[in-house]
């Protein structure tokens, strides 16, 4: 699930950064209400979240209906793009030439980001829950659909819409 709408969505600005006070407007507090409603009579056994904050209020809107545990995990957090605070425009523009490998201002490559959300679902092969929901970002979105659903090249990653509160279901074979 992608987490519900942000200040810094709403400012058009890339946050990586867990410290920066990014978080989820009025329109994404109902995003989030609303997604809870709908997954309300699903189990789950945990709840998964980035590093950053607004992963995990969405989690704890949905959570009202659940009371399991939330734990955060690193590989989870969006890309760092370079560009904390800045528009996301200029973001693109950086990396326009060459957007699947190009690092900016000490940030990760799309593909750097990509595997680092594989190595999170080679980690949650392992793990003992049977049922989980995962609150993270648009772009770590846009791996686990490229994963499961198939067929689609890295090329095309950036194809990939998800919208705010947007969840998926995937089962994972071990």
């Amino acid at each position: 699930m992608r987490h519900g709408r942000t200040n810094y969505n709403d400012l058009g600005l890339c946050n990586d950064d867990p410290s920066r006070n990014v978080y989820l407007t009025e329109a994404g507090i109902a995003q989030a209400q609303s997604a809870a409603l709908a997954l309300r009579d699903a189990t789950f056994e945990r709840i998964l979240v980035s590093p950053l904050p607004r992963t995990y209020q969405t989690a704890e809107i949905v959570n009202r209906y659940h009371a399991v545990p939330i734990a955060v995990h690193a590989d989870l957090a969006d890309i760092r793009s370079g560009f904390e605070g800045k528009p996301v425009s200029d973001y693109f523009a950086a990396i326009s030439h060459d957007p699947l490998r190009v690092r900016v201002n000490g940030g990760e490559s799309l593909l750097d980001h990509k595997q680092r959300v594989l190595r999170f679902i080679d980690w949650l092969r392992v793990q003992a829950d049977r049922t989980l929901l995962i609150v993270a970002h648009e772009e770590t979105m846009r791996v686990f659909v490229a994963q499961f659903e198939g067929g689609i090249e890295d090329a095309q990653l950036r194809d990939i819409h998800v919208g705010n509160c947007e969840y998926r279901h995937y089962v994972l074979g071990h």
